[in-house]
Parts: structure tokens; C-alpha cells; sequence
């Protein structure tokens, strides 16, 4: 069976390799940025690449980073017919990539755009929906972080309601979904410190500083 085809055991491996480019990183430098990790709140994610390198350098990361997580389960989707057990694990791998990249001692961003390019693959409703509640979280409170950790505690929900008409999605889709969430709600569990005590900082488009 292609689901657990030992064949097909590098989908995942590529996945993680895939998602730990450091895009943020690399386009923060061409832009003139330098190392975005020593500016800002030192993330490599595209929130601090705007702050560090300007709008553009970060819609440009937000774009690359999201296309990991779409390649990764297109990759899968192609080479096991579209079986939801790989594209899952490979969505999950680019994830994990991003967050835990090899080559920057496993210290990655934060997993928003990545896993977002994972479920424009696996659902697009479900990913539409969580992007406008991104949006309004965002422009109600102006805290990026807060509106990430909305969106990706509302996706497994949205998955389940959103995946097909009248149908709910495969049980590993949805445990994936809410992994997905876990690990990115993780994430950032220094801003959920800092939005408790009232000290995270809130975000404006420009070069400067930040917590996200």
C-alpha cells in the first residue's frame, strides 16, 4: 500500500531538508539587513525581516517560507497519489524544518507562513479562514503574534468543518492539523509570556524593533 510504502520514507527526510532553508536569514542579508538574527527580535521569521530589512524583504520571506510547506506536500501528494498519510508527514516535516533547522543549531522561526503553505495544499477553506482571523486579530490589537496563535489554535476546528462538504477529514489529517497548531502555539510561548505581563510590542510596518 503507498501509504506505508518504506519506498517513500525520503518524502518526509526531503520535507525537513526543504523547510530548513533559511529563507528570512538569506533575504534579510541580500537586502542589506545583515544577519537578522542579531537585530530585532532576532527571529528569522518574516515578521523580523520586515522590521530588520523593510516590507518588502519580509512579504518576500513570507512568501519563500510559505512555499516549503506547499512544495513539501505537493511533493508528496505527486509521488504517493495523493495519499493524506504522506502529505501530512510531509507537511509536519517541513515544519519541523523550519523551526528546527539543521544548519541554524535547530533554532528556526516561528512556523506560521510554513504551516500555512502546508494547509493552502491540504484545505484551502480551512487556510482562508484562519487568514482572516489572523487579519482581524491583528488589526484589532496590532499584536502579530497574538493573531498567529489564533490562527493556528483555530485551525484543527477549521480543518474539521472546512475540509469537504459534508465530510470530515481523515483522522491522521486532523491529528496532523492539530500538531501543526501545537507546534507553532509552542513556539511562541515567549510571546504569550511577554502579551500576559503586557510587554510585547506591537507591530508597525518600518525597520525597528520587536518581540515576534
Amino acid at each position: 500500500m503507498r501509504e506505508i510504502s518504506l519506498n517513500l520514507l525520503w518524502i518526509p527526510v526531503a520535507a525537513y531538508l526543504l523547510g530548513s532553508i533559511p529563507f528570512g536569514l538569506l533575504v534579510a542579508k541580500v537586502f542589506g539587513g545583515g544577519d537578522v538574527r542579531k537585530a530585532g527580535s532576532g527571529n528569522v521569521g518574516a515578521t523580523n525581516v520586515t522590521r530588520v530589512a523593510g516590507p518588502f524583504a519580509g512579504v518576500l520571506t513570507l512568501i519563500l517560507d510559505a512555499a516549503k510547506g506547499s512544495v513539501a506536500v505537493w511533493l508528496a501528494a505527486h509521488f504517493s497519489g495523493e495519499a493524506a498519510g504522506w502529505m501530512i508527514a510531509a507537511g509536519l516535516a517541513a515544519l519541523i524544518g523550519h523551526c528546527f533547522p539543521v544548519w541554524l543549531r535547530f533554532r528556526g522561526g516561528k512556523g506560521v507562513a510554513t504551516a500555512a503553505g502546508m494547509f493552502l495544499m491540504l484545505s484551502p477553506l480551512a487556510l482562508l479562514g484562519s487568514v482572516l482571523l489572523f487579519l482581524i486579530v491583528v488589526a484589532s490589537t496590532r499584536y502579530v503574534s497574538l493573531g498567529s496563535i489564533a490562527a493556528a489554535a483555530a485551525m484543527p476546528l477549521l480543518i474539521y468543518f472546512l475540509w469537504a462538504p459534508h465530510h470530515a477529514p481523515p483522522l491522521i489529517v486532523t491529528c496532523g492539523a492539530f500538531a501543526a497548531a501545537t507546534l507553532v502555539v509552542y513556539k511562541h510561548d515567549a510571546n504569550i509570556q511577554r502579551l500576559v505581563e503586557g510587554r510585547e510590542s506591537r507591530f508597525s510596518f518600518g525597520k525597528g524593533k520587536g518581540n515576534e
